[in-house]
């Protein structure tokens, strides 16, 4: 399983994979049960976690950044269950992280994230950069 095919679907708990995509909707895997469903996209949103970028002091960084800093660091997983418990967390894995526009829920979101693709020991590779953002770094 890649990193590119996971989603986060509005109204369901957890990530999928995208099997595959249809006009009306989507047919994904849960990666905690997998078991495979069909969700309209008339009810629910599809975010590819490659997409989601987390608000920094500095600039917006993307999702899978915060993945590999929780990755590199020796800390424990917190308790998705203690809010002060998944801050102080963060506050030493990724102290830049904007901590009055990431909400807690954001936050607990990632370590749960976080703890299914360990298990599915899926890996995190990073989004290939645009050509205007390759061209703006050579310069």
């Amino acid at each position: 399983m890649e990193y590119n095919k996971l989603i986060s679907v509005t109204g369901f708990s957890g990530l999928f994979e995208l099997v595959t995509s249809k006009t009306d909707g989507a047919i994904v895997r849960s990666l905690e049960d997998n078991t495979t469903k069909f969700v309209s996209s008339r009810v629910h949103q599809f975010s590819h976690l490659e997409s989601i970028e987390v608000y920094t002091t500095d600039e917006n960084v993307n999702l899978a950044d915060i993945f590999k800093a929780m990755d590199a660091s020796t800390e424990a997983l917190p308790s998705e269950k203690d809010n002060k418990a998944v801050k102080g967390y963060f506050e030493k894995v990724f102290p830049s992280m904007d901590f009055e526009r990431v909400y807690s829920s954001d936050m607990k979101k990632m370590v749960r994230w976080f703890g299914v693709i360990k298990q599915q020991n899926i890996e995190i590779v990073l989004p290939e950069m645009d050509e205007e953002e390759e061209e703006g770094n050579e310069g």
